[in-house]
């Protein structure tokens, strides 16, 4: 079997037992050969090409929640099974969302480019003002695992929740108060906007200059899902214009490179997708993913399938 390489100091010699493993390091291209399955990162495509060099294959089991680095359509008409690793970076991610919330709210990236840069002059009343949190609107786009956890750590902070998702979350609403509503209503009352949804045709480019314009003045926008949701530059233009009060970033649609208008914009937190980076949380994904191949390869059912 293929794992990434850089798995290799977050796996077992217990948990690989029994296993011809070859690692593959991410800037590799996929090997031909006759293994029987693969643990990629989101780094490595698999689609059609990488199936056809793999002809025995009958695992993809991604290290990783999404799936956007393989061609579902091509592996299920191979009848190659696809894995994730879904719940165990739910609460890694939604911290680090508030991490950025903070962030942003409060402006500590200026703060520490003052202090860094040795321009601090000493304590001044109006240095850096930020948004205070209670009382605002929290504005959660998608409504998944990740997106319900981070409205309800909300509630310590005295915000008021809505929420936009295809299907309601009445749990989610009777625990925290939270309100569906549309788009529309949830672009223009949301203090702080977050965006947990994958990327798929209809969420792709959602925020884009006209969802931006929709916006109030001075809110802020945080992504730590897919970087494809956000049109880049236009939320750079809505910052330099200062219709925008912020923005904390951890996804990019062109990951690593970053928009260099993007990289430019003012009162932004842009951060190196770190949002499941955390020992536990890289290490109980390295586990699963495994454990997915142990099981197919035992002939039992896949632990976390993508598809049925």
């Amino acid at each position: 079997m293929l794992i990434a390489a850089e798995l290799r100091g977050l796996l077992t010699p217990a948990q690989i037992a029994g296993l011809a493993v070859t690692w593959v390091d991410a800037g590799a291209p996929t090997p031909k050969g006759d293994y029987v399955a693969i643990v990629p990162l989101l780094t490595r495509w698999i689609g059609g090409t990488e199936l056809k060099l793999l002809p025995k294959l009958r695992l993809v089991a991604n290290c990783a929640a999404g799936t956007d680095n393989v061609d579902l359509v091509a592996a299920e008409m191979r009848g190659v099974a696809v894995t994730n690793t879904p719940d165990v970076l739910t609460d890694a991610t939604a911290d680090l969302t508030w991490a950025l919330i903070l962030a942003s709210a409060r402006r500590l990236a200026e703060g520490m480019d003052l202090v860094r840069a040795g321009r601090w002059t000493g304590w001044h009343p109006e240095q850096l003002l930020g948004v205070e949190l209670r009382g605002r609107t929290l504005g959660i786009f998608g409504a998944g695992r990740i997106g319900q956890a981070v409205g309800r750590r909300a509630l310590g902070f005295g915000m008021t929740l809505i929420y936009r998702s295809r299907q309601a979350k009445p749990d989610f609403e009777r625990d925290t108060g939270a309100r569906r509503v549309e788009l529309l209503p949830l672009l223009r009352e949301s203090d702080v906007l977050t965006l947990h949804a994958p990327a798929t045709p209809d969420t792709k480019g959602v925020i884009n200059a006209e969802a931006l314009a929709q916006m109030k003045p001075g809110a802020i926008l945080i992504n730590t899902a897919r970087g494809d949701l956000v049109r880049e530059e236009a939320l750079a233009i809505a910052l330099e214009q200062g219709r925008l009060g912020a923005a904390g970033l951890d996804v990019y649609a062109d990951e690593p490179r970053l928009h260099p208008r993007l990289l430019a914009a003012p009162r932004t937190v842009l951060l190196p997708h770190l949002g499941s980076a955390t020992t536990d949380t890289r290490r109980r994904m390295a586990a699963i993913a495994v454990a997915n191949v142990q099981a197919v390869l035992a002939g039992q059912a896949p632990l976390t399938p993508v598809f049925r």
